[in-house]
C-alpha cells in the first residue's frame, strides 16, 4: 500500500504527521507523492484560521474526483476533525473517516483494517525523526487549559496532557545519536508542562536539566511556544545557565494593553509583562524575543492599539507574527460586542507591519559587521555558489565560503551585508 500525509497548520501536526508515517512505514507501507498512485490519503488539518479550512475544503473536493478514478482511502485528522465533524461527515460524505487530535494513534489500524484499541493519544511519539533530518520537533505536551478568549485550540485539541519525561528523554537522547543538530520542545503551552518522575513532581525547567546530559551533537534547544504567566524564576536561570538552549525566545504579548489583555484572558498585566522581559534580559546573556501580536480585538480603542504599538516598540523583537483579530466559531470573543470595522483592523495591522519592519531593518543594519555561529540549512535557490544558514537567534544567512559544507553544519559566518531580512557574509575560518 502507497501513503499520502498532506500537513498544514502548526509545527506540532508536522510533528504528528512524522509520526503517522513512522508508524505507517514499521507496518510495510510506502509513502507516495502522487495522488494518482496513492492507497491512503491523510490530510492531517488546521482550524486556527479560516483560511486553513477553505483550502481544506478544496483539497476534499480534489480528492473526491480522485476516489472516482480508483479506489482510495480518504482521511481527515487534526483540528478540523475535532471542530466540524458532523459537518465533514455530512458535507463530505466520501471521506472515509474523521479521525479527532487525540485518536491520531489509531490512523495505522484504521488503514490496515485492524480493530481499534484504546490507545493513550501520545502512544504513537516514539519520534518524529525523518532519516536524515537534521532539526527535528519534539511534542512534550498536548492540549491547553488557559481558554484565551480568541482561541480555539482548548476545543480542538483537549485539555493540556504531558509526555513521560521519560519518553522525551529517551526520544532526545535518540536524535542526538542520529546526528541532530537541532531540536524545538513543542507544546500549546510548553511551559506550563507537569509531569513525575521517581514519585517527584517536574515541571519545564527540570524537563530541561533532564535534557542537557544527551546533547553531543544537538547544538540549539529551543522551544514554543510559552505563555508569560509560566515563565518562572527558575526557567530563566536553566536558559542563562545552558548555551546550548537558545537565547532567542519566542514569547507571545497578544497586546500591550492591560484592559484588552483582560478580556482576552491572558491573565498577565502590560506591567507584569514589561517586568518579565526587564528580568529575562538581564539574567539571559544575548537575549533577543520574538512575539504574538494581535489587533482590531473587539472595543479596543485607538489608545489601547497605540499601547499595542509602544509595547512592540519596548520589546525591540527581531521577529513578529503579527494579524487583526478574526472570530473563530465557539470561542468566547466570537460573540464579544464591540466589533472592529474590518476597514480599520487592516490599517492597524499594516501600521503594525510597516512599523516593525522598519525597526527590524534599523536594528540588524546597526549590529554590522559581527560574527555569529550558523547552522547550515541548504544552497541558496537564488546562487548556488552560496549557503543558506540560520543561527541561534533564528536569524537567515547568505553566506559565501570555498569550503563544502552539509546541512547542519556550524560554522562561523562574519556578516557585512543586509539583503532585506537576511544578513550576507562569509564563512571566517
Amino acid at each position: 500500500m502507497r501513503y499520502l500525509i498532506e500537513t498544514y497548520g502548526c509545527q506540532m501536526n508536522v510533528a504528528e504527521s512524522n509520526a503517522i508515517e513512522a508508524l505507517l512505514k514499521g507496518r510495510g507501507l510506502e509513502r507516495t507523492e502522487d495522488a494518482g498512485l496513492a492507497d491512503v490519503v491523510i490530510l492531517n488539518t488546521c482550524s486556527v484560521r479560516k483560511t486553513a479550512e477553505n483550502r481544506i475544503w478544496g483539497r476534499l473536493g480534489f480528492y473526491s474526483a480522485q476516489k472516482r478514478q480508483h479506489p482510495l482511502l480518504l482521511i481527515v485528522t487534526g483540528c478540523m476533525a475535532d471542530r466540524m465533524k458532523d459537518e465533514l461527515k455530512k458535507e463530505a460524505p466520501y471521506v472515509d473517516y474523521v479521525v479527532g487530535n487525540n485518536q491520531k494513534a489509531e490512523l495505522p489500524s484504521l488503514v490496515l483494517g485492524e480493530d481499534i484499541l484504546d490507545k493513550d493519544s501520545y502512544s504513537f511519539f516514539e519520534t518524529s525523526y525523518k532519516e536524515g533530518s537534521f532539526s527535528c520537533y519534539v511534542p512534550i505536551m498536548n492540549g491547553c487549559d488557559n481558554f484565551c478568549s480568541y482561541c480555539i485550540v482548548p476545543y480542538v485539541r483537549g485539555r493540556e496532557v504531558s509526555r513521560p519525561p521519560e519518553d522525551i528523554v529517551r526520544e532526545v537522547c535518540f536524535l542526538d545519536s542520529k546526528g541532530v543538530r537541532e531540536i524545538t520542545l513543542l507544546g500549546q503551552n510548553v511551559n506550563s508542562y507537569k509531569a513525575e518522575l521517581d514519585g517527584k513532581r517536574i515541571g519545564f525547567p527540570d524537563l530541561l536539566e533532564l535534557l542537557i546530559p544527551c546533547l553531543d551533537s544537538i547544538r540549539f534547544v529551543r522551544f514554543e511556544s510559552p505563555h508569560p504567566k509560566d515563565f518562572d524564576d527558575h526557567l530563566i536561570r536553566v536558559i542563562a545557565d545552558n548555551p546550548r538552549i537558545c537565547s532567542h525566545i519566542h514569547l507571545p504579548m497578544q497586546s500591550g494593553n492591560t484592559r484588552i489583555l483582560k478580556k482576552m484572558n491572558r491573565r498577565n498585566t502590560r506591567e507584569e509583562f514589561m517586568a518579565l522581559v526587564d528580568k529575562m534580559r538581564r539574567e539571559i546573556p544575548g537575549l533577543t524575543f520574538s512575539t504574538d501580536v494581535m489587533v482590531g480585538f473587539p472595543t479596543e480603542t485607538e489608545e489601547e492599539y497605540e499601547d499595542t504599538l509602544s509595547m512592540m516598540e519596548y520589546m525591540a523583537c527581531t521577529e513578529a507574527f503579527m494579524y487583526y483579530f478574526n472570530p473563530r466559531e465557539g470561542t468566547r470573543a466570537a460573540s464579544m460586542e464591540g466589533a472592529i470595522p474590518e476597514k480599520e483592523k487592516v490599517r492597524r495591522l499594516e501600521r503594525l507591519i510597516d512599523e516593525q519592519l522598519l525597526r527590524q531593518k534599523k536594528e540588524k543594519a546597526s549590529r554590522l559587521p559581527f560574527e555569529a555561529e550558523v547552522m547550515i540549512t541548504g544552497l541558496s535557490k537564488e546562487d548556488s555558489s552560496r549557503y543558506l544558514g540560520r543561527s541561534e537567534h533564528n536569524e537567515y544567512f547568505s553566506i559565501g565560503t570555498t569550503l563544502s559544507h552539509n546541512p547542519g553544519d556550524i560554522i562561523r559566518v562574519k556578516a557585512d551585508g543586509l539583503s532585506g531580512n537576511t544578513f550576507r557574509g562569509a564563512e571566517h575560518v
